[in-house]
């Protein structure tokens, strides 16, 4: 992906566009932002960039460098993540045995460490001394959900690129104009904590047949209450969905809010909106409280399979307390 197949964060873009146009790269950054607005994506089309044979302030994204760093393949790109909890260590130091040795050619080494909140300090002392006398070129691009979480001397070492919360719109748009089912990317993109996660969900063939089954219980369940256990039963815990109930029901509850958006004049932001017809005509038969109630019960029951009460009985059991309102 290139810097300018990222949706969203024009600020981060500019500065990193900026810096590829004028050749002053930073020997180190520190991509900070929450999870999901962009910042391995973005990490990843700056190294393509700083690795692509044409040079310029974007990758060509078609030369054997930028397939190399496409494929995950590139000898000059290494990746670090955590090894368990944390980054340790062994992981710095095996970082820098690679580093020592010469480029595959005259550019650039690109290191990419993610979690760097989650780095010991035995790991964060000896990334330090490696940022201060920094072999060149090599550039480090450190990801972390905030400057706050970062040791002040590695702060201190970086030039900071700030990431705002991801646009869910344009995560949106991206994925329908990679041809995925404008339907299947607002669902997924409304659970999903960023484009790679829901690029990967609409992918999914259960992530449709997911969706069918809540139209389905979200009709039934009102007012066909003995159906919508059936239908549990037979299409989800007697099928492989039965593996992303916990998926159904944040689905699920996107179908509750719905009914509140369709109350309050907000079709625009309907997840389910090739059910708006239906919903309209239904969601005046309970109140706004009344739906509310249904949204956070879904999700509670999706906490309480995270808790390891069984999926079966907590999906019943909120199809019991939607019922019953």
């Amino acid at each position: 992906m290139r810097i300018s197949d990222i949706p969203g964060q024009e600020r981060a873009k500019s500065l990193l566009r900026q810096a590829l146009r004028s050749g002053r790269i930073a020997h180190a950054y520190l991509f900070a932002g929450p999870s999901g607005s962009g910042r391995h994506d973005t990490a990843m089309a700056l190294a393509q960039a700083l690795l692509c044979e044409q040079g310029g302030d974007d990758a060509c994204g078609e030369c054997l460098a930028c397939r190399k760093v496409s494929h995950g393949n590139h000898p000059d790109l290494h990746l670090v993540k955590p090894d368990g909890a944390s980054v340790k260590i062994e992981q710095i130091r095996e970082l820098q045995r690679e580093l020592s040795y010469r480029t595959s050619g005259a550019g650039y080494k690109v290191y990419i460490i993610e979690a760097v909140e989650t780095m010991t300090v035995q790991a964060g002392n000896s990334l330090l001394k490696f940022l201060e006398e920094p072999p060149s070129p090599v550039v480090a691009i450190l990801i972390a959900p905030g400057a706050q979480s970062v040791l002040p001397t590695l702060l201190s070492r970086t030039q900071l690129v700030p990431f705002v919360p991801g646009d869910r719109e344009a995560m949106e748009e991206s994925l329908i104009a990679e041809g995925k089912s404008p339907l299947l990317a607002r669902a997924a993109m409304n659970l999903a904590s960023g484009l790679a996660s829901g690029r990967a969900l609409a992918e999914e063939n259960w992530f449709a047949e997911i969706r069918n089954v809540v139209i389905q219980l979200g009709r039934e369940n009102p007012t066909r209450f003995p159906w919508s256990l059936l239908t549990a039963q037979q299409k989800i815990f007697k099928t492989d969905l039965s593996e992303h109930v916990e998926t159904l029901l944040q689905l699920l509850a996107l179908w509750y809010r719905d009914m509140i958006y369709s109350m309050t004049g907000r079709d625009k932001q309907m997840v389910f909106s090739d059910q708006a017809d239906w919903i309209s005509q239904h969601a005046w038969t309970r109140t706004i409280e009344a739906w509310t109630f249904a949204m956070e019960s879904a999700l509670s029951a999706a906490r309480r399979i995270r808790a390891h009460v069984a999926p079966q009985l907590a999906m019943e059991q909120l199809l019991v307390n939607v019922r019953e309102g």
